[in-house]
């Protein structure tokens, strides 16, 4: 039973960080796009905002990696906490910081010098995504 727990922890703290990167891009996106039609020339810009949310799957993945050598018998109801915390984390993160960044492309189609501004926004849910990471590290 500890071993199962210990593969679904982990399998959760990939799934979870990927799902929460791919919704995030998707957010971030289907606003750049929208913005394509109000303002060509800013493309740039918005296709830097909208990558930002993928980071939180980079780190889903980074832990899952370095968790690989765990001894998920002996250490299953640990292994399932560390990837659920770290998946939830990254989940909602990923998702609000696509968000973040879509207001931010929106604001930059409207004419309005913004990016600098969304990408210090931006930072703010990516840094407890961060923190999440450093602690699976650490156990």
């Amino acid at each position: 039973m500890n071993e199962l727990l210990g593969y679904f922890g982990w399998a959760m703290m990939l799934g979870l960080a990927g799902v929460g990167s791919a919704y995030g891009t998707t957010i971030a996106g289907n606003a750049a796009e929208g913005a394509l039609k109000k303002n060509k020339d800013k493309s740039s810009s918005y296709m830097i905002l909208s990558a930002l949310p993928a980071t939180q799957g980079l780190y889903g993945f980074v832990a899952f990696l370095m968790w690989m050598g765990k001894d998920f018998a002996a250490q299953g109801p640990l292994c399932f906490g560390v990837g659920l915390a770290v998946g939830l984390v990254c989940l909602f993160s990923g998702i609000r910081q696509g968000q973040v960044c879509a207001n931010g492309i929106a604001g930059i189609a409207a004419g309005h010098d913004v990016q600098t501004n969304t990408m210090i926004y931006a930072a703010l849910p990516e840094f407890y995504a961060i923190l999440s990471l450093v602690a699976a590290l650490m156990v």
